[in-house]
């Protein structure tokens, strides 16, 4: 007897901006093993055009979000991370699996409230640091996990989003311009660096130019590191490095897939923790963590 397929997970999304547009929509439509059960936006007619492109249903307002969860076995997010945090403890306590962004939140009391609502619901959860799912950097990293014997690490995420002649819909986006790269583009470092070098057991902080933020770091393995984090950087500075040095040699991030097959993937990975009942590596608890960090070293850059 042959076992029967299982029923697509019902994912609904929450947002409408150039995220939940140009990567999250088309990814959860054109995934076999989902059914995109509607949009939700602030901005009616936001969700209805992004709807009505992907041939599901639109929601609105306070009560829109519950009747999306209500319609759906989970939720992915594309919303600012302050926004996000209190709706994905809503949709936990509802009983709906977790696709969130990073960084879970800007403050630990509100990714903590989050990771917690999961484990209350016994919901599964996948935190989007992209590195971790694209096709050739999620391999990369888990050959450098396995190897080994890493001395030390560095890591440059400079972004131009703000410099004259850029052109980004991303840089519209308020929370980026008050948070700035410590936070947009530090959880993507910290999602590789974690994995190989272990979790951080020292840290430090300073500022730089503009919104730059440099960290060293300390790690369970021994090992230490270095990151620049910036997004209102120079256009000819910009650009995005990780290197490993240990026993081994050298070791150098390759470059990323691209962003829609990255969230398939993502997708994937939630599937999985559903079906297994598996927590995944990048779940909601490794997203507080990443807070945790986030927030001490904005503490110490502005001391």
């Amino acid at each position: 007897m042959t076992t029967p397929p299982a029923a697509p997970l019902r994912i609904g999304l929450l947002g409408t901006g150039p995220w939940a547009r140009n990567t999250q929509a088309p990814a959860l439509a054109s995934h076999p093993g989902v059914v995109l059960s509607g949009v939700w936006g602030r901005r009616p007619e936001a969700a209805n055009s992004l709807a009505a492109a992907h041939g599901t249903k639109a929601y609105t307002g306070d009560t829109g979000v519950d009747e999306l969860l209500a319609a759906s076995d989970a939720v992915a997010f594309a919303l600012p991370p302050d926004i996000q945090a209190p709706l994905a403890a809503r949709a936990a306590a509802a009983g709906c699996h977790l696709l969130m962004d990073k960084p879970v939140a800007t403050t630990v009391a509100g990714a903590r409230e989050v990771a917690e609502a999961a484990d209350r619901a016994q919901v599964a959860s996948v935190v989007f640091c992209t590195m971790r799912f694209a096709e050739p950097t999620a391999a990369w990293i888990a050959e450098q996990a396995a190897r080994g014997g890493w001395f030390t690490a560095r890591a440059q995420w400079i972004g131009a989003l703000y410099a004259p002649g850029a052109e980004s819909e991303y840089a519209a986006s308020p929370w980026r311009r008050d948070k700035g790269g410590l936070w947009d583009v530090g959880p993507h470092a910290l999602s590789v660096l974690l994995p190989v070098l272990g979790d951080v057991t020292e840290l430090t902080a300073a500022r730089g130019p503009a919104d730059a933020t440099h960290l060293i770091l300390r790690h369970t393995s021994g090992a230490s590191s270095t990151l620049t984090l910036a997004l209102d950087a120079p256009l000819g500075a910009a650009g995005t490095e990780v290197e490993f040095r240990g026993e081994a040699g050298v070791a150098t991030l390759p470059g990323g897939g691209d962003a829609v097959g990255s969230f398939r993937a993502a997708v994937d990975a939630l599937l999985d923790a559903v079906r297994t009942g598996v927590p995944h590596p990048c779940d909601v608890r490794f997203g507080l963590r990443l807070t945790e960090l986030l927030a001490e070293a904005e503490a110490a850059a502005l001391s």
